[in-house]
């Protein structure tokens, strides 16, 4: 198949999906090497891109998914009020962070750095489907483990985990103690 009749195609069942779809799905359903798919897909998003288009063409891990364009989410939220991304209070927030950067992760770790019960937000964040179960912990209880999904990359207009910008971790396991200055020094 041609480079245009490959990203037309592409585009086609892009539209069509509504979602993100797997480049090894786009490979099989046109007969085509991945190589070659995700070569046509970075080129269709290019273009995209640089004529400025109302859409675009985004790499989701190893996917990809037509959305609009963030230039136009004033006019696409007018049209669609009731579209509107969700609403994170900040201790739902604080819960996605944590999970975000120590997936897969139990609500017992969420709880432990965060120092709070963290039922209703972990429980918040599944019903947005910003995070989702990503199996039980092999230990007594077997706790559930959960892992973020491919909305809260598209949320936070993530392509991959990896372009989450660095922290320092907290050590787990350990209790977590403020350092403070010797008895001397804060008389002196």
């Amino acid at each position: 198949m041609e480079q245009t009749e490959l990203q037309r195609a592409i585009e086609a069942i892009l539209f069509a999906a509504g979602e993100r779809v797997e480049t090894a799905r786009l490979s099989m359903a046109l007969e085509t090497d991945e190589k070659d798919i995700i070569a046509a897909a970075d080129a269709l998003a290019d273009l995209y891109s640089f004529e400025r288009r109302g859409i675009r063409i985004l790499r989701l891990e190893k996917g990809y998914q037509m959305v609009s364009s963030g230039e136009m989410a004033d006019y696409v939220t007018k049209a669609l009020e009731t579209r509107k991304p969700p609403k994170l209070s900040a201790s739902q927030l604080e819960a996605l962070t944590i999970i975000a950067y120590y997936q897969p992760a139990t609500k017992a770790v969420v709880e432990q750095i965060r120092g709070v019960d963290s039922s209703y937000s972990v429980s918040a964040l599944l019903n947005k489907k910003l995070i989702e179960e990503a199996g039980r912990l092999n230990v007594p209880g077997r706790p559930i483990q959960y892992r973020t999904t491919p909305d809260f990359l598209r949320t936070f207009g993530l392509s991959s985990l990896e372009e989450l910008p660095p922290i320092e971790k907290v050590a787990l396991g350990e209790p977590i103690v403020e350092e403070s200055a010797p008895a001397e020094e804060a008389q002196s």
